[in-house]
């Protein structure tokens, strides 16, 4: 089955899509990349979008006008990455645009289960692009007292495991997470993948570029203007002592966290150091590969024979440097040299979500990552009237 995936992350640099062609059920589970595509928002919707996430209000018809002009999109990119490769897709599955999320067990929450919030409505989706939607995917997960995050383990443990190594799998978007996959010939290796939300991938980067160049640039392309500067080690080590990086699993966190307002702290901290431009980037670069670091030292049961990293950060080659040097001797790759896409792995996974939901019914989420009291198919479905 033809079937594509939408999603935009915490970043909102604009709607990343995949059209993949899927067979099989789980441990079966056969992946036909055809296409990957990027749509960039128009530049007044990320505008609201990213005060929105921030922080900012709206009245409630503002609020819907913002919820449906986001599925618009998405239907245009579902419309535009069919028409582009001349093929048709039966399925699709959308993440929406998260805006809002609050892990369990908040301090300030009112009740014990998480909250988290998509715009992009799947039913505006399914009716502009006459294919069946499945959206809202970590509601499920939220609901059985999960943390709606990560998402994509299940679907990590059935593509990318390995019979004999302890592997590793770093998503680097605007948010790190990981999940950890023991070798496959173990007993009941399933039961033994766990997984979290790192902290910091590319959002701290990403906005202290923007600030730099007052919006000119978006990201620091390669890492080339990071490469030019010198981490302050002290201010990391620093910034290391912050409570999520202590929190044990399961956990997730978001922009809520690590955006604007604690990258502000950072530098507020960071200015008896005297750090040019390119040492700042380099310093905040090097809290997203020692948080990584930090993390696996922490709570992993053994270090990885293997580190497979995906998405944006993937791209980065002093990111990527700056990995390699805090988790040696485990052999750093991509998930592309295992043939598995790793700019679009987001977008391939929620396809497979929507595709284990509406056709197969099989669990989507993970508890032994996410916390939830069991696995539940995940996602909202809105069939085409």
């Amino acid at each position: 089955m033809k079937v594509i995936g939408l999603i935009s992350g915490t970043s909102v640099d604009g709607i990343d899509a995949a059209l993949v062609d899927l067979t099989g059920s789980d441990f079966d589970l056969k992946v036909e990349f055809i296409a990957g595509a990027t749509y960039p928002y128009p530049d007044d919707l990320r505008a609201q979008i990213l005060t929105v996430a921030g922080g900012g209000v709206l009245s409630m018809p503002e609020w819907a006008a913002l919820d449906d002009a986001i599925a618009l999109q998405f239907a245009q990119a579902a419309q535009k990455i069919q028409k582009d490769h001349n093929s048709s897709a039966a399925l699709i599955g959308s993440h929406g645009q998260t805006v809002f999320h609050r892990p369990p067990q908040h301090p300030q929450a009112a009740t014990p289960l998480g909250y988290t919030l998509q715009l992009g409505r799947g039913d505006l989706i399914s009716y502009y692009t006459r294919i069946p939607t499945v959206s809202n995917f970590r509601a499920a997960d939220i609901a059985a007292t999960g943390q709606g995050a990560p998402l994509v383990s299940r679907i990590d443990a059935y593509l990318l495991s390995h019979p004999h190594q302890k592997r590793c799998i770093q998503n680097l978007g605007g948010i790190g997470n990981v999940t950890y996959l023991p070798p496959r010939e173990q007993t009941r290796w399933e039961e033994q993948i766990i997984g979290w939300d790192t902290g910091p991938g590319n959002i701290l980067i990403d906005l202290a570029v923007q600030q730099l160049t007052q919006g000119q640039q978006t990201y620091d392309a390669d890492g080339t203007w990071a490469a030019q500067g010198t981490p302050c080690l002290e201010l990391v080590q620093q910034w290391l002592q912050q409570d999520f990086f202590q929190q044990a699993p399961p956990k997730s966190t978001g922009r809520e966290l690590f955006g604007r307002d604690y990258l502000q702290q950072c530098w507020q901290t960071a200015q008896t150091y005297s750090l040019s431009d390119a040492d700042w980037l380099a310093t905040l670069a090097e809290l997203t590969a020692a948080s990584v670091a930090h993390s696996y030292q922490t709570f992993l049961p053994t270090r990885p024979d293997s580190v497979l990293i995906c998405g944006g950060g993937s791209r980065n080659s002093y990111l990527k440097q700056r990995l390699q040097a805090h988790l040696a001797p485990a052999t750093l790759l991509t998930t592309d040299e295992l043939g598995l896409n790793s700019d679009y792995k987001e977008a391939i996974a929620f396809a497979i979500l929507a595709y284990w939901r509406y056709v197969t019914q099989c669990p989507g989420n993970l508890p032994s990552v996410t916390g939830a009291s069991q696995a539940l198919p995940l996602g909202d479905m809105h069939p085409v009237y």
